[in-house]
Formats: structure tokens, sequence, C-alpha cells
């Protein structure tokens, strides 16, 4: 009896103490847990102000020269000679804008060399090499004088080869005889086809 109340107190210490190191342990962690360390202060360094090197001095201004109307009179010198004369002013005048007619509105056509059209065309090298031919459709705004001022591609079938910019190129910077109507030049919108044919 008296041995099993020595082993329940046995086992009631190591218990105890074990409840009591967990204690301790988890006390510990909350401790260090909670603790925060502080932002590092910064240092200032103090100077002392005879140790401060000078600052540098302003920048010197240059010297304003004044000139009195005695200098200047002295320094003049009188001639007979008249000053060469200015020509007329001429009256300004806004840019001239170009009114292009649409293509059923003239009598006569722009007409390019197609020659030389043929030998500045270039086949657009993805369809070359998948050996798609196409057609580009433009439409060309040729001023009075017959030189080509704008290029609008309106459509390029099959889409994607590069047709169009290939047929524009051609263009750009291009003259052609004036279109007319009624005798007269006028500038015009002049829609133009290009084949694109591949040599076999």
């Amino acid at each position: 009896m008296r041995k099993i109340n020595i082993t329940r107190l046995v086992v009631f210490g190591v218990v105890a103490a074990l409840h009591c190191a967990l204690l301790f342990f988890l006390v510990l962690r909350m401790d260090a847990a909670g603790i925060v360390p502080d932002a590092p202060v910064p240092v200032m360094k103090l100077t002392d102000l005879r140790e401060a090197p000078p600052p540098p001095p302003p920048p010197e201004k240059p010297p304003q020269i004044q000139q009195s109307a005695e200098s200047v009179a002295q320094n003049m010198v009188e001639t007979e000679e008249l000053p060469p004369e200015l020509p007329p002013a001429q009256a300004w005048s806004p840019p001239v804008v170009e009114d292009y007619l649409p293509m059923h509105k003239i009598s006569a056509r722009p007409v390019f060399d197609e020659a030389e059209l043929l030998k500045a065309l270039v086949y657009p090298p993805i369809a070359q090499r998948s050996s798609v031919e196409g057609m580009a459709y433009l439409e060309l705004f040729i001023d009075r004088q017959g030189n080509v001022r704008r290029v609008e591609i309106l459509k390029e079938t099959p889409e994607g080869y590069g047709f169009g910019e290939a047929a524009a190129k051609i263009f750009r910077g291009r003259a052609a005889s004036a279109a007319q109507a009624n005798g007269q030049p006028v500038a015009v919108r002049f829609r133009y086809p290009v084949r694109f044919k591949l040599k076999g």
C-alpha cells in the first residue's frame, strides 16, 4: 500500500515537472515572438563650422558695356549711296487645295508609262515563295500636272501576301500625263488595278 503511494507520488512529480517545463517553454517562446527589434536610428554627423570648407564664390557677372550716344555717333559713317531697293512684297496666298474629280467626270484619262511601271514592280516575296498570284486595287490621287500625290489601297486579293503595298510602291512619286475634262487638265481620283502573275 505504501509502495503504491510512493509510485503515485513519483508519477505525480514527473507529470508536474513536465507541465512546468512545457509552460516555461511556451512562455519563453511567446516572449521571444513578442519582441520587435527597434528600427535603426539614423546617425547624424555633427561638423564643426571651422572644419567645413568655405562655399564657392558666386560666379562673376560679365561686365555690361554701355554705349553712349556720342560713342555710337563716332563709329557711324556717312555715305551718299542709297540702300538697294527691296523687291516688291508678294501677297501671301494660301496653298491651292486640289479638287480631285471622280473618274466618271473626266474626258481623258491619265496615262502612265506601262514599261516603267512593270520594271519597278517587285513581286511580294511571301507570295512568290508560296506561288500565289493576286490583284491589288488602288486609288491614285493625281494633280493637274499629272503627279501622283497620294495612293490608297482599296483592296487586295488574297489578303496578307503584300500585293497592295507592292502595287502602291510603284506609283509613289511617279508622274503621268494629266487627266483632262473639257480639254483642261484636272486633278482626278483614278482607280487602277494591278495584277500579279507568276512567270511560268
